[in-house]
């Protein structure tokens, strides 16, 4: 399957904003001062670890897309000499 360069330049960019949103959510995840987060002991609540879940998977997804979207890229085109 060959993808389009519109294409793949979208998929990188997704790969690299869903790395940018999350490490920001994990961040004021971790400063969280409200109680969602953390327990009046500092324990991390369920609350935490459901969205650290969630934030590890969209690692994980962001990555594969993003690299996805850069071999669409660096992929060889047809008509092109090199």
């Amino acid at each position: 399957m060959k993808l389009s360069r519109p294409v793949s330049w979208f998929l990188l960019a997704f790969g690299v904003w869903s790395w940018f949103v999350w490490i920001t959510f994990v961040r004021n995840l971790a400063k969280d001062s409200s109680g969602l987060a953390f327990d009046d002991a500092g324990d991390p609540t369920g609350y935490f670890w459901v969205h650290l879940v969630l934030a590890v998977v969209s690692f994980a997804l962001g990555t594969a897309i993003g690299v996805i979207g850069l071999r669409g890229l660096r992929a060889p085109r047809a008509g092109r000499s090199g």
